[in-house]
């Protein structure tokens, strides 16, 4: 499988950094409990001087939500949420140790992750807007209808990975504990994103082949190298 944004994408953010990893091997029985709460420790003490709003993460990915139409406090980047969860409730719930250590690295550095299973996703998966043809499970089993022109993570099938873009993903492609191949996607839109991805993605292929045993491939993608192929594993 390949993931790519469409042209539209990269013409509209010039400013995105995206960081892609793929692994195997992937099983629920991994303690990551001292990597989560290093980062916890640093978004404990990023908030004490001062809400995730206040972020430049953040502002940067208001900016892009208001420029695609969405109202920034109305539909909040998957970063931004964690963080207001993390400063009401001090702490994340816990769901599968790959999707809880993507969401520590998201809490920790306040910008996006995507962990997805690609055993779950149907040919190449293309950030691009909507047709209004999709359909988009939640995590609660509900379908919906992402609107036309909306930015989703969309697959050969016509499944929506995403709404409006990092703002929530899907139940359709969740990590459960029979996972055992991902697709993790990083995006940052605030100067110094392409400093802060490229760290991310190599502090997360270290935890994969420290604590899975997990061999893992990155890439940072650009305009002029858009495109990233996974090889899908077969049983």
């Amino acid at each position: 499988m390949r993931f790519r944004h469409s042209p539209e994408v990269w013409s509209t953010f010039p400013e995105l950094t995206c960081g892609v990893l793929h692994a195997t091997g992937i099983t629920p029985g991994v303690d990551v409990a001292p990597r989560l709460a290093r980062y916890a420790d640093t978004a404990r003490a990023r908030l004490a001087g001062g809400t995730e709003g206040g972020f430049p993460e953040i502002q940067a990915w208001r900016r892009a939500f208001a420029r695609t139409g969405s109202p920034p406090t109305r539909y909040r980047c998957a970063a931004e949420s964690l963080l207001r969860r993390f400063r009401r409730d001090g702490a994340l719930p816990r769901l599968h140790p790959l999707v809880d250590l993507g969401n520590a690295l998201s809490l920790g550095y306040a910008v996006p992750v995507a962990v997805l299973d690609l055993a779950r996703i149907a040919g190449d998966l293309t950030v691009r807007p909507a047709l209004g043809t999709e359909t988009y499970l939640t995590l609660g089993g509900n379908e919906e209808r992402p609107e036309p022109g909306e930015l989703i993570f969309a697959d050969a099938a016509g499944r929506a990975h995403s709404r409006r873009w990092t703002h929530r993903q899907s139940g359709a492609s969740a990590v459960r504990a029979e996972t055992a191949e991902v697709l993790v996607v990083i995006e940052a839109m605030h100067e110094g994103g392409a400093e802060t991805v490229p760290r991310m993605l190599r502090e997360l292929a270290g935890a994969l082949a420290e604590d899975w045993g997990a061999p893992a491939r990155t890439a940072v993608l650009t305009p002029g190298a858009p495109e990233f192929a996974a090889p899908v594993m077969r049983t």
